[in-house]
């Protein structure tokens, strides 16, 4: 295994092996389940409902910080909230197997949120309020901030050290990213003082589960500290989806509205830590096979233009 091919050494008998060791006998049953920043699967396991693992990527988070994910799970879990927690095994949820990290989780089933039903999305508010007055109960301290600093300059610097830009645009995007990042900070400033709590952190429609029960939430590999507009707007991408996310919102906390301002800036930082993310994991044979238009010119030049807009429409707004 090595840093540009972290899972090259992540077998179908070494992840049975991990499953084994846990004491659950897998049946031979494996499923490769949808995820490029780590590796999940589900195991079939005899005498029992399969169980769902997720292997760490190396080097991404240190084990305090995953420590606090599965910590904020258990207790999201607790307050009765449907968020799928890890497993504890011999009172850990953390585990290791032939050099990885990994940790079971139940599986659960469902289908896609209809997020243009006003009773769901009512529904997902008051879930999501819950959620926050579990999140803002103490703070995350290895999990980091959403900022224009993590999701802009970091990602910023992938980008610019990698070898996908093209060399012609490599001054014109340090610059509209520095401008960028800079314009959001403003944003961010005018709307203080902004309550940061603990916060899923990529809570949109691919990280909700439905069932004839409601829904559930699954993987917080991105939660972090920040304002709770970010787990609500991707939920919503029109006006009217967003009043009827705050409405049930309302029922169980309160929002301030000023978050609202911060929207767009949030949509910009997704688009370019989304760009710095894939140039940071490009040596991951799967991230060339999945999203095979970065590696060309077009694609980086659109993403130019994108910016350009985003940085207009900051000024305007």
């Amino acid at each position: 295994m090595t840093n540009n091919t972290p899972y090259a050494g992540l077998s179908p008998d070494i992840v049975l092996d991990a499953i084994a060791a846990t004491g659950s006998m897998p049946d031979g049953r494996l499923l490769a389940l949808g995820s490029y920043e780590n590796r999940v699967y589900q195991v079939g396991v005899e005498e029992g409902s399969p169980l769902v693992v997720k292997f760490y990527r190396p080097g991404r988070w240190s084990d305090a910080a995953i420590a606090e994910e599965h910590a904020f799970a258990h207790e999201l879990a607790e307050a009765e909230l449907p968020m799928i927690a890890p497993i504890a095994i011999g009172g850990r949820t953390l585990l290791t197997h032939a050099g990885f990290r990994y940790a079971l989780y139940p599986r659960r089933g469902g289908r896609a949120p209809e997020l243009e039903s006003p009773d769901h999305l009512a529904w997902m508010g008051r879930l999501l309020a819950r959620m926050h007055g579990v999140g803002a109960r103490s703070r995350f301290r290895q999990r980091g901030n959403i900022d224009a600093t993590a999701f802009v300059r970091d990602a910023a610097r992938a980008v610019l050290g990698s070898e996908l830009l093209p060399p012609r645009y490599f001054d014109t995007y340090r610059t509209r990213t520095a401008k960028l990042a800079d314009l959001i900070d403003a944003r961010f400033a005018a709307a203080e003082p902004l309550a940061r709590i603990r916060l899923h952190g990529d809570c949109h429609a691919g990280n909700v589960l439905w069932t004839d029960s409601g829904p559930h939430f699954v993987d917080l590999d991105d939660a972090r500290m920040g304002p709770a507009v970010q787990d609500l707007w991707m939920l919503a991408p029109s006006p009217r989806s967003l009043a009827a996310l705050l409405e049930g919102y309302a029922e169980f906390r309160d929002f301030d509205s000023r978050e609202l301002a911060l929207i767009e800036p949030l949509r910009i930082m997704r688009q370019v830590h989304w760009a710095g993310w894939v140039a940071s994991r490009w040596d991951d044979p799967a991230f060339p096979r999945a999203f095979p238009q970065v590696g060309e010119a077009r694609w980086w030049e659109q993403h130019l233009t994108d910016l350009a807009e985003a940085e207009s429409s900051l000024h305007d707004e």
